[in-house]
C-alpha cells in the first residue's frame, strides 16, 4: 500500500530515491524516509536523534569503517523529506527510501521508514504486514533488542541481524552457489533466514554497512520489481518508479530474494540456490505515466478511456468466434459450468455487480458477486463446475488473491482480470484477462473500471456463445456496438460544460451527504459514482435501488442533500422517474444521467448529464463517465487533491 525504491549504480542515490518516491505517490502514503550509505569523505559521521513528533525528519547515522550508513525521515509529503534533505544533504550512491501508509502505529518520524537494528548498521523498508509480529517483538526484546518504533516493520530489522551475527560462528548451508564469496551473499542469508520467520504479507528492501554495494531485495504476496540498468540497478514495488532509467525490470516471484549490484543482479530462492529471472520489457513509456498536460492524473486518466477500451476490446472477435485464448475451458468444459462466482473490492465489485446481471441475460447461467474480503469466510458453495472470476486492477490486492486461493481449493478454476501484466494473480489463476488500459496513477479508479466492464462483457459474451445462449448474429451485433463505445465516450469528453456548471453550484460545494439511485443495471452505476465523490471530494454518498429509497433513505431528503439519479432508457425507466418525483416532492436538488434526446428529463431535475444512446446492458460504461466527472469536479471546487486522496492507497496488498 505504499512504496520502495532502491538504488545502486553511480547516481546520487538521493536524488533517485526521491524521484521515484514521487512516481509512487499515487499507492497513498503518510510518512516517507530514505537510508543512504556514504563514503568517509563525505562529512556525515554525526548522530541525530530519532524524535517521534519531529516532523522536520532527522534521522540517525552509524559509521564503523566502511562509511556511514544515514537516514532521513519525515512526516507528511514528500516536500518535507526534500526539505530534510535540502539542508543536510546525503553523498551516496548506495541507498533505499520508501513512501509509507500508516497500519502499525501512528505517522510518526519513528515510525516512518527505514527501520534499524540494534547496531545501526542495517536499515531496511517494508511493504505488507507481517502477522506473527507481536510474538517475533516479544522474543527478541528477550534476547536484549531495544524498539525505537510502533511498527511491525521493526521486527524484520531485529530478525535480520540475529542471523546477520549468527554467521559469525557458523557459514550459511545451501547449495555450492553459497560457499562463493559473491558480495551481498551474508545479507541475502540472513534474510533468507528471516523469510522462514515471518507470516504475512511483505516486500523488503535491505542495505548493510559491511556490504557496501549491495542490496537485498525479497517478496512474498506483496509486489516487488528490479529495474535492470547499465552499471546501475534498482528495485521498486511498482514499474513507474523505474521507468525515467529503464523498461528493463525483473519481476519477483513469492519466496525469492534478489542481491542487487552495481554489476548486476541474482536472483534466489530462500535456500540461497540461483533462479532463472522473469524478464519483463515494459512497452509503456514514462510519458505515459504523466500528466500529459492535464492538471491531474485522474482527469488525464478519464480521457484516456476511449483508448483504454479499444486496446481492451482489440482483436477479441474473429470470423465470428470470440476470442478468449486466456480462458484455459474448451467449449465443453464450459457448457459443464453451473455458475460463476465474482470476488473483487471497491470500484472492481462494482464492475462485477454489473457483470452479474450481463451474464445471467447472455449467458442464462446463474452468477454470484461477494466482496473479496468476505469471500472466504462466507464457505461459499463452488466446486469444479464454478467458474470464479477475480478482478483486481493491480493483481496484488490482498483479499482478492486469498480469494483465489479459496477458489482453487474448493476445485474451481479461476479466471482473472487485471491490468497488470506480472501481478501475482496471473500466476495463482487459471486464466487472466488483461484490460490493457495502461498505468493508472490516480487513486480513484475510472479507466480501469470501464476496461473491466468491457472485459467482463467479452467474458460473458464466451460463455454465451459455448453455451448457445445467444445467436450468432447476436453475438456478432453485440461486439460491434461494444466496438462502437470507444468513439462514443470520446465524444462526450468534449461535452462537460453542463457537469462542470453543475458542480460549481453550493448545492455541490456545501453538500455533507447525497444519495446516488438506479434500479436494474443502473444501481451498480449508483454504487460506483456514489465512490467516487466520496474517495475524492470526502461528501459522504449512498447508493440505493431507487425503488428501495422510501423504505428508510426517503428520511435523508432535504434541500441541502443532493439526490443523483440513473435515468437512462432502459425497461425501468418510468419507475426511476417515479422515484425522482418522490424525492422532488421533499425539496430535493436532482441531477439526472438521462440519454440523448429525452428532453422530459428537464422536467424532473435541475441538471441533466446525457449520455449516447446504447442497449440498456451496455450502457454503464457511457453513464459511468459523467458521474466520474462530476466527482472530479466537485473534488476540485472543494480544494481537495483527486489524485492521493486521504487516507487512501491505489494497491490494497494487505487484508
Amino acid at each position: 500500500m505504499c512504496g520502495i525504491v532502491g538504488y545502486v549504480g553511480d547516481r546520487q542515490a538521493a536524488e533517485v530515491l526521491l524521484s521515484g518516491l514521487a512516481r509512487l505517490e499515487y499507492r497513498g502514503y503518510d510518512s516517507a524516509g530514505v537510508a543512504i550509505l556514504h563514503d568517509h569523505g563525505h562529512d556525515h559521521n554525526h548522530d541525530h536523534d530519532v524524535d517521534a513528533d519531529d516532523d522536520a525528519g532527522n534521522g540517525n547515522s552509524n559509521s564503523n569503517g566502511n562509511g556511514a550508513l544515514t537516514l532521513r525521515k519525515s512526516v507528511g509529503k514528500l516536500a518535507a523529506l526534500r526539505e530534510a534533505l535540502d539542508a543536510e544533504p546525503l553523498s551516496g550512491s548506495v541507498g533505499i527510501g520508501h513512501t509509507r501508509w500508516a497500519t502499525h502505529g501512528r505517522p510518526t518520524v519513528a515510525n516512518a521508514h527505514p527501520h534499524r537494528d540494534c547496531s545501526g548498521d542495517l536499515a531496511l523498508v517494508h511493504n505488507g504486514i507481517i502477522e506473527n509480529y507481536a510474538s517475533l517483538r516479544e522474543e527478541l526484546r528477550r534476547e536484549g533488542h531495544s524498539f525505537l518504533s510502533d511498527t511491525d516493520t521493526e521486527v524484520i530489522a531485529h530478525l535480520i541481524e540475529t542471523y546477520w551475527n549468527e554467521q559469525d560462528t557458523k557459514q550459511p548451508t545451501g547449495s555450492e552457489y553459497v560457499q562463493t564469496s559473491q558480495p551481498g551473499l551474508r545479507l541475502a542469508a540472513a534474510v533468507a533466514a528471516a523469510m522462514r520467520r515471518l507470516k504475512g504479507a511483505y516486500a523488503i528492501a535491505v542495505m548493510h554497512r559491511d556490504e557496501p554495494g549491495t542490496i537485498v531485495a525479497a517478496r512474498k504476496d506483496s509486489p516487488l520489481i528490479v529495474g535492470l540498468g547499465q552499471d546501475e540497478n534498482f528495485v521498486a514495488s511498482d514499474i513507474p518508479a523505474v521507468l525515467e532509467y529503464t523498461r528493463e525490470v525483473v519481476i519477483l516471484h513469492d519466496d525469492e530474494l534478489a542481491i542487487l549490484s552495481a554489476d548486476g543482479v541474482t536472483v534466489l530462492n530462500t535456500c540461497l540456490e540461483e533462479q532463472e529471472p522473469e524478464l519483463l520489457h515494459v512497452a509503456w513509456s514514462l510519458e505515459a505515466a504523466e500528466k500529459g498536460g492535464y492538471e491531474d492524473f485522474m482527469l488525464k486518466e478519464i480521457h484516456e478511456q476511449p483508448t483504454a477500451l479499444r486496446e481492451t476490446l482489440r482483436g477479441r472477435l474473429v470470423d465470428g468466434v470470440v476470442q478468449l485464448s486466456e480462458l484455459e475451458l474448451d467449449d465443453a468444459e464450459i457448457a459443464g459450468l453451473n455458475q460463476v462466482f465474482i470476488i473483487a473490492c471497491g470500484t472492481s465489485y462494482h464492475a462485477g455487480r454489473i457483470a452479474e446481471i450481463v451474464m445471467e441475460v447472455w449467458a442464462r447461467i446463474p452468477t454470484e458477486v461477494q466482496a473479496s474480503s468476505e469471500f472466504r469466510y462466507a464457505d461459499p458453495i463452488i466446486d469444479e463446475h464454478t467458474l470464479v472470476v477475480a478482478i483486481t486492477q493491480s493483481g496484488e490486492t490482498a483479499d482478492t488473491l486469498a480469494g483465489v486461493r479459496e477458489a482453487r481449493a474448493r476445485g474451481a478454476k479461476v479466471m482473472a482480470i487485471t491490468n497488470v501484466v506480472g501481478s501475482r494473480v496471473t500466476r495463482e489463476a487459471d486464466g487472466v484477462i488483461y484490460t490493457h488500459a495502461g498505468p493508472e496513477i490516480g487513486v480513484a479508479a475510472t479507466k480501469t473500471f470501464t476496461s473491466q466492464i468491457a472485459a467482463l462483457n467479452i467474458l460473458a459474451l464466451k460463455l454465451a456463445q459455448s453455451k448457445g445462449t445467444l445467436e450468432q448474429r447476436v453475438i456478432e451485433d453485440i461486439y460491434d456496438e461494444l466496438s462502437s463505445l470507444p468513439e462514443l465516450v470520446a465524444n462526450q469528453l468534449l461535452h462537460q460544460d453542463e457537469i462542470q456548471a453543475c458542480a460549481s453550484g453550493d448545492c455541490c460545494i456545501n453538500a455533507c451527504t447525497s444519495l446516488f439511485l438506479g434500479r436494474g443495471i443502473g444501481v451498480p452505476v449508483a454504487m460506483e459514482g456514489a465512490l467516487k465523490l466520496k474517495e475524492i471530494s470526502y461528501i459522504h454518498a449512498e447508493a440505493y435501488p431507487a425503488g428501495e429509497m422510501k423504505h428508510g433513505p426517503i428520511a435523508l431528503i432535504s434541500p441541502e442533500v443532493p439526490v443523483i439519479g440513473i435515468a437512462t432508457n432502459a425497461a425501468t425507466y418510468e419507475k426511476v422517474i417515479s422515484n425522482i418525483e418522490e424525492v422532488r416532492a421533499r425539496d430535493a436538488q436532482v441531477m439526472l444521467v438521462g440519454t440523448e434526446g429525452n428532453e422530459e428529463l428537464r422536467h424532473y431535475a435541475e441538471h441533466v448529464f446525457y449520455v449516447p444512446e446504447v442497449s440498456e446492458l451496455l450502457s454503464p460504461i457511457v453513464a459511468t463517465v459523467p458521474l466520474q466527472l462530476l466527482a472530479y469536479y466537485i473534488a476540485k471546487a472543494r480544494g481537495c487533491n483527486v489524485d492521493q486522496p486521504r487516507n487512501l492507497a491505489k494497491s490494497v496488498t494487505v487484508e
